[in-house]
Order: structure tokens, then sequence, then C-alpha cells
């Protein structure tokens, strides 16, 4: 949902912007400009939620917007280390922020088509087993965070199916996105040109299809005093 007061409008063609100044940097360089770039894009999505979102807000909303600074922090804080180490900050606070989207996500959960026919869930199990085979090979010590953040990234793209057709986009190319990088850490032989244009491009819509479905559900929740929305 797009709302249409002027503030919320501006701040999302303002995180629009960014987006494509950041893909033309990942495309055309200089490389300087890709991480200042990268970490005005969730300070800016979260700031169209506020702008988007009344007060008083509930508990989804909150959930979002920590999901959305849990998300800014794997953006950021890899800078600060490297190697291994990065790559490990990178997925503790992505992990981090699924969690939260998982949690957002769940009382909604029986709006799925997913949760009243389960076959529907295979294609889901397929892509994330297959992740996970095509990149166990070079993973080494760090299988079970792979892991663990696999699992947790497929639940989230479920649930996300029950919230909104919107944030179901959203969650799928998530999916996609962190696969992207996986197979690019991983998988020796992957090479697809311009990869990191595909994954910014995948995981800034995958973020901003999430916000806007899940700004169709926020006249569903109850203020954060009033508990948790059915």
């Amino acid at each position: 949902m797009i709302p249409r007061s002027p503030l919320p409008r501006a701040l999302l063609t303002l995180f629009v912007l960014i987006t494509a100044a950041h893909l033309i940097v990942q495309l055309t360089g200089p490389e300087s400009w890709s991480r200042p770039t990268q970490a005005l894009l969730m300070p800016v999505l979260a700031a169209f939620v506020l702008a988007a979102v009344p007060r008083p807000r509930g508990r989804f909303t909150g959930l979002v917007l920590i999901a959305l600074f849990f998300s800014w922090l794997g953006d950021t804080a890899p800078a600060l280390a490297s190697g291994d180490a990065a790559f490990l900050v990178m997925v503790g606070f992505f992990l981090v922020a699924q969690v939260v989207y998982v949690i957002a996500f769940w009382p909604w959960r029986a709006n799925s088509p997913l949760y009243r026919n389960r076959t529907l869930l295979v294609p889901y199990g397929v892509v994330v087993a297959g992740l996970v085979s095509l990149c166990a090979p070079g993973v080494g010590a760090l299988l079970v965070p792979v892991l663990v953040y696999g699992l947790l990234l497929g639940a989230m793209a479920i649930l996300a199916v029950g919230v909104h057709r919107w944030t179901a986009v959203g969650g799928a190319l998530f999916l996609l996105s962190d696969g992207l990088i996986a197979l690019r850490a991983f998988t020796p032989d992957f090479d697809l040109p311009a990869s990191g244009f595909w994954v910014m491009a995948t995981y800034t819509a995958a973020q901003a299809f999430i916000v806007l479905g899940g700004l169709a559900r926020v006249p569903e929740e109850p203020p954060l005093t009033e508990g948790t929305p059915a």
C-alpha cells in the first residue's frame, strides 16, 4: 500500500532514488560510493514507515522497524571486520532481522494459501535445500550458521505469503537475494555477471515490498499496549 500523504511519498521517492544511485554505482563505480549509498537505504525506508504509520503505532510496525534496523547493521557493520568475520557479522545481523520478520508475520499465517495447502510449501523447501546442497561443499566451519540462516530465511518467505501479496513478493525476493550471496560466497563455479547489482536490486526491492505490503495490515493491528494482532 502506497500512502497518499506527501511526506511518506517523498521519502519513498527518496528511497527509490538512493536505490537507483546505489545500483548505478554497483554497475559503474566508483566503489567508494557503494557503502555510503547502501548505508542510507534502510534508514530512509524506516523513515518512510514512521511517516506512513500514524501514532499510536502497533506491534507489527514496531517489529518491522526493528527488522529494518538490524538489516541496516547487516549492511554496514561488516565494513568494520574482514574475511570470515565480516561475513559472520553480516549473517548474524540479518539472522536477527529474519527472526524479527518471522515474529511480525506469524499472526497472519492462517491467511496464507500455504497454511491451507501444505503441498504449496514444496517449492520453498526445494529452493532452500538446493541452496544448502550447492553451498555445503564450500561452507566449511560456517555450515551451522549458514544452515540456521537458510531455515529462518525460508520460514520468513513462507510466512510473508499470509501478510499481503506484496509482502509475499518481498519474502521471495529476499530469498533470491540471499541465495545469490550464498552462491557467490561458497560456490567457486558460480559466476553471475554484475552479481553485486543483482544482489542489491533484489534486496532493496524485497525490503520495499515487505514494507509496502505490511502497511496494508497496519489498520488491523492494535496499539502496543493492547497486545497481539489476531
